[in-house]
Order: C-alpha cells, then sequence, then structure tokens
C-alpha cells in the first residue's frame, strides 16, 4: 500500500470509531479484571453493530458521527442492554401482555421472513398467476357527465321535471348551454372521468353505479335516481373490464404471491408450534366450559385435552 493510500485510510472517520470502540473494551476488560469471558455481565459489542450505529447516524444526520456522538450512541447500546438484562433477572417480562404481543409478533415475523427470502422464477409466477388472474381483473371504467335534478329545490317535480328536459335535449350536444339551464347546481363534479363501479357506488349509491353502468355511450338518458336525487346521464366512454396480460403487472404478481408465501409459512410454523402443546379448559359439574377458573370444583376433568389444530 503507498504512502497516500495509508494517509487516506488514516483520515477516514469510521476507523477512528472503531479504534474507539476497541479503546473502551479495552479500558472495561481493565476495570474489571475480574469478569470472567462470557459471564453474564459481559457485554460484547461486534464490529457489525458498531458499523450499524454509524450507519444509522450518517443516514439520519447526513454526516459521520464526531468521537463524542460515537461514544454516547455506544453508552446508550450498552445502557439499552444493561437496562434488559437487569429487567429479565427480575422477572418483569413474566405476565406482561405487552412483551407476549411483541414477542409473538416478531416470532411470526421470523416465520415470515424465511418465505420473504425465497426469490421466485419468472415461471413460478406464471403458473401462479394463471390460477389467480381473477384476483387482477381489470374492473370496467366509464366516464360520464351529469344534470342533476334536486329533490329539495323541485319537491315531488324533480322526476317529472328531469323527463321532460330529457326530451328537450334530444339531439342537442353534450356540453350546450341548454343543458346548462335546465339542471340544478350539484355540489360535486358535473363531469366523472375514469370511474368504477365501487367509486360511482361510494359517490352516489349503488343502484346508480349499476344503472350507469348498463347506459350505451353517445347520448343523454335517464332519468337515473341516487342518494342525491334525480340525473340525466351521458356516457362519453367506456372502457371493458379485462384481465391483464402477466407482462403487464409482473411486478403486481410477484408482490401478491410473496404475500401468499408469507401467510402460507407462518400458518404453517405456527401448526408445528402449536403440535407441542396441550389446552386444558376447566369445566363445570355438568361439562359445561366455564369462563371462571375459580369457579371449577376440585377434582375436576378438563374439558378438553390434547393437541389443539391450529387457530
Amino acid at each position: 500500500m503507498n504512502p497516500i493510500s495509508i494517509k487516506r485510510l488514516l483520515r477516514e472517520p469510521l476507523l477512528h470509531f472503531m479504534v474507539l470502540g476497541a479503546v473502551l473494551f479495552v479500558g472495561y476488560a481493565y476495570l474489571e479484571p475480574d469478569a470472567e469471558a462470557g459471564s453474564s455481565y459481559e457485554i460484547a459489542l461486534t464490529l457489525e453493530e458498531l458499523t450499524q450505529l454509524h450507519t444509522i447516524y450518517e443516514s439520519q444526520w447526513r454526516r459521520s458521527p464526531t468521537p463524542e456522538e460515537f461514544s454516547a450512541m455506544v453508552e446508550n447500546k450498552v445502557r439499552q442492554e444493561v437496562l434488559y438484562r437487569e429487567a429479565l433477572a427480575m422477572g418483569l417480562d413474566k405476565n406482561d401482555e405487552i412483551v407476549k404481543r411483541r414477542m409473538a409478533q416478531k416470532m411470526q415475523f421470523v416465520a415470515e421472513d424465511l418465505a420473504a427470502a425465497q426469490e421466485p422464477t419468472t415461471e413460478e409466477l406464471r403458473a401462479w398467476y394463471a390460477e389467480n388472474s381473477d384476483k387482477f381483473a381489470m374492473p370496467k371504467r366509464l366516464s360520464f357527465r351529469h344534470l342533476y335534478f334536486s329533490p329539495d329545490i323541485r319537491g315531488a317535480k324533480a322526476y317529472d321535471d328531469a323527463v321532460r328536459s330529457l326530451a328537450e335535449l334530444d339531439g342537442q350536444a353534450v356540453d350546450s348551454q341548454l343543458a346548462e339551464t335546465l339542471a340544478d347546481r350539484f355540489m360535486y363534479q358535473g363531469y366523472y372521468a375514469d370511474q368504477t363501479s365501487v367509486s360511482l357506488a361510494k359517490e352516489f349509491g349503488p343502484q346508480f353505479a349499476v344503472a350507469v353502468e348498463a347506459l350505451a355511450p353517445g347520448s343523454w338518458q335517464g332519468p337515473i335516481e341516487s342518494g342525491f336525487g334525480w340525473h340525466l346521464v351521458y356516457v362519453d366512454s367506456l372502457v371493458p373490464g379485462r384481465v391483464p396480460a402477466f407482462e403487464e403487472i409482473e411486478r403486481d404478481v410477484k408482490t401478491a404471491w410473496l404475500g401468499v408465501q408469507k401467510e402460507v409459512a407462518w400458518r404453517k410454523a405456527y401448526e408445528e408450534m402449536r403440535a407441542k402443546y396441550t389446552l386444558r379448559i376447566p369445566v363445570s359439574v355438568d361439562g359445561a366450559a366455564v369462563a371462571d377458573t375459580k369457579a371449577v370444583p376440585v377434582g375436576a376433568e378438563p374439558l378438553a385435552q390434547g393437541k389443539g389444530a391450529p387457530l
């Protein structure tokens, strides 16, 4: 290695922090000469952990930590480990619902990560897509204009006014000035583009969505009732629903496939773990299950005994 490379290496901040970390551990060993290697009071941070601390700081602050900042980060990690071990020694993890929930969640993550590590081939994805293509079907989409006739303004005449206006619009252009003079002001949009039946149902109600989807494009039609009142509708365009080709959505297929694999891996892992355990449920004298275990008579037999099926 030439002198220039050595100088560049010596100026590298990460090297300084690694040396600082080594000094910390040497100092600890000097101050605690009686500590046995591998004892429960030994905290050994690896080079990978120190590098991770450095990387986390850089990603958060967009610069390298100073020696003092890095030393504080190391001490924070040591503090966490000390408190964790002391809490375990005191049994603070026992009968704690939050701890149980977190540990159970981590077990599920471990099982799912095993499935996520598997990289599917294109052939596997194609075969899976062929069996599940209906999940990726693209719904029918339409664009339309509408004229609104408000029962709040017109009362019982709203429907009849819509029928009369439809006759007046016969042969008129969709954007004629006459159309605007016939209807009432709608609180939302007068034109809706690229809508699905789901989005229409959310906006106007399911009855309106079904009726509009059945209209042929190119003319004013109706009246069609919604949750707001009555509407005349002019469908501009209609794109039929279809199942896309695999090449169009290969990335989405892979994401969905991985999701299924995670679910399968978790279910299998849980079944194997669950099979190790026996479930015992307290019973009353007549054999009916009871919720209060204190109510179970002494010597009562368990209601269920044996290896239970996964939940």
